[in-house]
């Protein structure tokens, strides 16, 4: 500052002036350095999100107000959906933006308040259970193939149970489902999970639990981060599936579930496979069976001849011999004829479900679809051009035709 002030005199004249750039990068580096990084609280107000992806804003409190700025690789991961009054906590670092000379803070972290007690209880009980192996993949079980009846946890009107739902129909629709209404967000909601886990554990009410809600804040997640609700699905007798959220939220519900699902619909893909998954499955083990019992019986017949070879002439033993091979063979027989009827009543009822399905079926009541020449499928008779042709599928055959009018 001695180019400003004639320190010697002690007098407020300006010894050399210096340019208005000069000044402002040493209050710049007086500022970044002397002060650098910050954690402040303090309320939202005037929330810009921008069209670069940038978010500005200002951070205020009963006297004062900064101005504040959040990049777009920052604003990118919160999750929260702030807005105007919202009381939250900001780490970042100061920075004087020099064309305009006005200082901001640049956010690098902003939770709400309240969120950071939250998160280190989380990080206390998780550490807490881990080190007890109740997250050990020694512990779960493992998830049926083709379970019968699937038992969904959740709240009976949220969105969560219609993503489940619709999954379930379009892969399975033959699986049953029960849904157990419990509470999912607030202090009730471990109480009443945990009872129905004991339920349903106790009257064997399905083959595997499935325990999920929709996205939300911490808070709203916070019940499945509930201790006893965490030992309560460790001690479950059935698996069970964590499905609490979106992607990226992980609760401790999901760290001691038998599985965990990034989504309620990507739970339900897990626990059914797909109709024609099913077909392709009961073919191959038809296929198998068939192929395994005719290597079976070639290898018995191999075996009766080398041991008759041997024989001489043992009139008797011979006849005896006869008698149990011809017992064998339709004993054989009837087993190998019983099994294929049973696959085929297996894949008869495959079968009829898909066929159920079948967009033809619905030519069969009377109805038609109308196809361009290009194949595509006309929904709005302006989509067929004066002097076009197209044609009308019916349940038994087509009819071409050219539009005239």
């Amino acid at each position: 500052m001695d180019k400003l002030i004639d320190t010697e005199t002690k007098e407020s004249a300006l010894v050399e002036a210096i340019s208005i750039s000069e000044l402002t990068y040493n209050i710049k580096d007086l500022l970044e350095n002397g002060i650098g990084k910050v954690f402040v609280r303090g309320e939202i107000s005037n929330w810009r999100p921008a069209a670069s992806g940038h978010i500005y804003f200002s951070l205020k409190d009963a006297e004062t107000s900064i101005s504040s700025a959040m990049f777009r690789g920052v604003a990118s991961r919160i999750k929260t959906k702030f807005k105007d009054g919202m009381e939250v906590e900001c780490r970042g670092k100061i920075s004087v933006y020099p064309l305009r000379g006005t200082y901001q803070i640049i956010v690098d972290s902003m939770s709400l308040v309240g969120e950071g007690s939250l998160q280190a209880k989380f990080e206390a009980l998780k550490q807490k259970l881990h080190k007890e192996g109740l997250f050990d993949s020694s512990r779960k079980k493992s998830l049926p193939a083709m379970p019968e009846r699937i038992v969904v946890v959740t709240s009976p009107t949220g969105a969560a149970i219609k993503d489940v739902l619709s999954v379930l129909k379009r892969r399975y629709a033959g699986v049953k489902v029960l849904v157990y209404p419990t509470l999912v967000q607030g202090e009730e909601a471990p109480i009443q999970m945990i009872a129905a886990l004991e339920a349903i554990n106790r009257y064997k009410l399905g083959d595997v639990i499935l325990l999920t809600r929709g996205g939300g804040s911490i808070e709203d997640l916070w019940c499945f981060n509930d201790e006893n609700l965490a030992r309560a699905i460790a001690k479950s007798d059935l698996p069970i599936v964590s499905a609490v959220g979106h992607e990226i939220d992980f609760t401790i519900a999901d760290f001691v579930a038998d599985l965990r699902a990034p989504t309620p619909s990507a739970a339900a893909e897990l626990l059914v496979r797909e109709h024609s998954v099913l077909l392709e499955s009961v073919t191959d083990l038809k296929q198998r069976l068939v192929s395994n019992a005719k290597n079976n019986f070639r290898r018995f017949q191999m075996n009766f001849r080398e041991i008759l070879s041997k024989l001489k002439n043992p009139k008797d033993k011979i006849i005896d011999l006869q008698l149990r091979f011809d017992d064998w063979t339709d004993r054989l027989i009837s087993v190998i004829d019983v099994a294929l009827k049973n696959e085929k009543r297996k894949l008869d009822f495959y079968f009829q479900n898909l066929n159920a399905l079948s967009p033809l079926k619905v030519l069969e009541r009377g109805y038609s679809i109308t196809f361009l020449e290009n194949g595509t499928a006309v929904k709005n008779e302006k989509e067929i051009p004066l002097g076009s042709k197209f044609s009308v599928k019916l349940s038994r055959g087509d009819i071409k035709a050219t539009r005239d009018s």
